[in-house]
């Protein structure tokens, strides 16, 4: 028998897609968090997404994904097939395996990204939308306490980041994060992708109200080490973004492994690669020594 999700979410599963029955299943290798992922194939020929809440983190996620699918209706959202809450809820899409999930980035493909961007932040947040919380993304100060994991990963010097982090620490200060914009905040290339004529964004389960410019600024050190465009390029002007997104992955990129999530780090790290050259760049540091 080959690869199958525990006995407890198939019948979860075929409670919701009844009269339908599961007939097979393959797992989903995109995400990073410790949730059950997997493809479903129906009896009747058609598919769909499932997603599985493992513990309470991830129950939380899922709950907050489930009422954005619940409350927007926006072409660039994934369809919902079904909700089961519970201890550990279990959430049915769409199955986009068959979209384009970048990279490599193709011609045209980024400002179709900023298109769909554009049209979640002129998106009406619901009332149920926290305010995003400037301590979960501010991290400079953070390094400034304890710096030894940031250097630890070798991108800078001691005596640059002595001679540069002031500057970081008060132009992250300076970001603007407040807004009353819809902001998804966690916009990489696994997070969306290319169906037909549509830019689908999964993964809301940070979604807050805030400054608009918050999601192209998170966007684009994934976009440039992934082939893209200098983030300058896009978002020129914006140093105190720039210091903002650097710092978020500053404080945490040379920090050990999530045991549930051990891929994490290596993603901000990479991160980080472009993020902090953009903020040395914007505000007019040194280059990185």
């Amino acid at each position: 028998m080959g690869v199958r999700p525990p006995d407890s979410l198939i019948a979860r599963v075929h409670r919701l897609v009844a009269p339908l029955r599961p007939v097979a299943w393959t797992r989903a290798e995109r995400g990073y968090t410790p949730a059950e992922r997997w493809v479903v194939q129906l009896s009747d020929g058609s598919t769909a997404f499932v997603k599985g809440a493992v513990d309470e983190a991830t129950a939380g996620w899922l709950r907050t994904e489930h009422r954005v699918y619940s409350t927007i209706e926006a072409r660039y959202l994934p369809k919902s097939l079904g909700w089961d809450d519970g201890k550990n809820p279990v959430l049915l899409l769409e199955d986009l395996s068959a979209a384009y999930w970048p990279p490599p980035w193709r011609p045209g493909d980024v400002e179709l990204v900023l298109d769909a961007l554009a049209k979640v932040r002129a998106t009406p947040p619901p009332d149920w939308v926290p305010a995003q919380d400037r301590e979960r993304l501010v991290g400079w100060p953070a390094v400034a306490e304890d710096p030894r994991p940031f250097l630890s990963l070798g991108l800078c010097s001691e005596a640059w980041l002595t001679e540069a982090l002031p500057h970081l620490v008060t132009a992250e200060g300076d970001a603007e994060i407040d807004g009353d914009a819809l902001v998804h905040i966690d916009v990489r290339s696994d997070n969306l992708c290319f169906s037909g004529d549509r830019v689908v964004l999964v993964d809301w389960n940070h979604a807050a109200r805030a400054n608009p410019l918050l999601d192209v600024a998170a966007w684009l050190p994934s976009l440039h080490s992934e082939g893209g465009p200098l983030p300058e390029d896009i978002l020129p002007d914006e140093p105190e973004l720039a210091a903002l997104i650097s710092g978020f992955f500053a404080c945490r990129a040379g920090l050990p492994n999530i045991e549930t999530a051990p891929r994490v780090r290596g993603v901000q790290v990479e991160q980080l690669r472009s993020a902090l050259p953009w903020a040395a760049r914007s505000l007019g540091l040194p280059a990185l020594g």
